[in-house]
This record gives structure tokens, sequence and C-alpha cells, in this order.
């Protein structure tokens, strides 16, 4: 066994989990953007609410918040294991997650939690305060998680 075998055999397997995971949370705020919030913009103001309300309970839980800590992670681990233009490609990549992971945090975890704190007793008002910006900032993360993957993806090819 030579000096380069445990980095070249971590390096495949960072990639990979890091493409997997990165995948798994493009997919998740694509669908939102795609699919799901254009489905509820279709329903009354209540109905919203207590849906968001719910979901925004649901997701916490460990299957979410392994790939959603684990993406920024394995993309960090490529980084720093990938050499020459694929470093650079893998570091974009890394970025990208963790902006993800910024956007969520700084803008859509406070957006949930005000919807919550102000519960149902007016769901226009919450649903006003709550849907137009949660939906831009989703797609942001959208956008950065899927070109996260793509950068991934090139540092994949390149190393």
């Amino acid at each position: 066994m030579t000096d380069t075998v445990l980095p070249d055999t971590l390096l495949p397997v960072a990639l990979m989990l890091a493409l997997v995971l990165g995948g798994l949370q493009a997919g998740t705020y694509y669908a939102w953007a795609s699919g799901v919030m254009p489905g509820l913009a279709r329903v009354e103001d209540r109905a919203f609410v207590e849906v968001m309300r719910q979901v925004n309970l649901a997701i916490v839980n460990p299957v979410f918040l392994a790939s959603f800590v684990g993406a920024p992670l394995a993309a960090a681990a490529a980084a720093f294991l990938a050499e020459g233009t694929a470093r650079w490609w893998a570091v974009g990549g890394a970025v990208l997650a963790v902006a993800t992971v910024v956007v969520t945090v700084a803008r859509n975890i406070p957006l949930n939690d005000a919807l919550e704190a102000r519960g149902t007793g007016d769901p226009a008002a919450a649903r006003a305060g709550f849907e137009g910006a949660w939906r831009r900032w989703n797609a942001a993360r959208a956008l950065t998680s899927t070109v996260s993957v793509a950068c991934l993806g090139a540092a994949a090819y390149l190393s």
C-alpha cells in the first residue's frame, strides 16, 4: 500500500457522497419551487398556512438533516482532497453547498419561525408575510444547490 492509496480512495468516495447528498438537496428545493409552492398557491389561506406549518415541523428529521448537513461536509472533504483544476471546481461546489445552508438558516428558517409564531389567527396576513419571500429564498437555495452539484460533477470528471 503506497502513501497515496488512502487519499486516492477517499476522493472518489467524498465526491460521490457530495454529489448524492447535494443532489438530494437540490431536488428537494427544486420540487418545492416547481411543484409544491405553485400547488399551494391554489389553496385558500388557512390551508396554505396549516400545510406549511406542518411541513416545517416534519422536515426536521434525521433523513433530511443527513443530507442538509452532509452535503456541505462531503463537498468540503472533496475540496480538501482534490488536486489541480478539480480542486477549484470542488471548492466552488463546497462554497455553494455552504451558501445553501446559509440561505436556509438566515432566510427560510426565520420565515418558518415567524409563520409558526403567528399561528392561525389571521391566515391571510400570515400568508402575505411569508409566501413571496419564502419562495424567492427557496429559489435561491435551489440555484445554489444545483450549481454546487454541477461544480462537484466537474470536479469528479477532472479528478
